[in-house]
């Protein structure tokens, strides 16, 4: 019976929607009204390890976001989530430096982080960036996306890369980088499988010769809006036979 009753507050959890919290009392608005729901709502119910456990299903920032707002317990519920997650996502949001690395540095198991810009605009400076290379999760990532994160620079992404040595997949494509960052990417992230430096209109190819000297585990390059010659890119393909470029060149 408890099992049963644990099970059917965690699927009213997941129905959720908050509305205005504050520690001493919640105001759900259920999709489906329950007393469970409202238990839960309550802080009654779901032990932290349970509700931990429920809220890894929230892939939403404006979700996590909130939830931080509904009580301690909840607070710490989140944290304990935050800590088992692999993969963050921010994008799209309209996020600040603050905001991202307090929960990339909670985020203790983190491999998979995306900050892409979207629609709404994005705050994300150097500043996240080198929170994010002082965090514990920094030496695991595997893959980061920064796609049209515009306000960072080439001291923000080498220092980033410095700590990301496990980094297989980077996306830094619609940005303002340098042949400066890809230098510190063919220096520290020597495992790196696929890069995208798509529409970076100051890369050029002394900084693509770096790449593909540095890295040689590199399959995948987007390099469409760089202005590269055919010959070039026969060279890259000389380098490492393995490498895919798109757009692939012309004959």
């Amino acid at each position: 019976m408890e099992e049963l009753e644990r099970n059917s507050a965690a699927a009213a959890l997941l129905r959720l929607r908050s509305q205005q919290f504050d520690d001493k009392e919640a105001k759900p608005n259920l999709e489906l009204g329950s007393s469970i729901g409202v238990e839960i709502a309550r802080d009654e119910i779901l032990p932290v390890d349970l509700l931990a456990h429920c809220l890894l299903q929230l892939s939403s920032f404006r979700d996590m976001a909130m939830v931080n707002l509904v009580c301690k317990k909840w607070r710490s519920a989140m944290r304990q989530s935050l800590a088992y997650r692999k993969r963050l996502s921010f994008a799209g949001c309209r996020v600040d430096d603050v905001s991202v690395a307090n929960l990339v540095n909670q985020a203790l198991n983190l491999l998979d982080l995306d900050m892409s810009a979207g629609t709404w605009g994005c705050q994300i400076t150097d500043i996240a960036l080198v929170a994010i290379a002082d965090s514990s999760c920094c030496p695991n990532l595997r893959s980061i996306s920064l796609w049209g994160v515009t306000a960072i620079t080439d001291q923000g992404v080498a220092a980033l890369v410095f700590r990301a040595k496990s980094l297989e997949n980077l996306n830094v494509g619609g940005t303002f980088i340098t042949d400066a960052s890809l230098l510190a990417i063919a220096t520290h992230c020597r495992s790196l499988k696929a890069l995208n430096v798509w529409g970076c209109k100051f890369v050029t190819e002394k900084g693509l010769l770096h790449l593909a000297r540095g890295c040689p585990s590199l399959q995948s390059l987007n390099v469409f809006g760089i202005k590269v010659t055919n010959l070039f890119f026969h060279s890259l393909a000389a380098l490492n036979s393995q490498l895919q470029i798109k757009p692939a060149p012309s004959l």
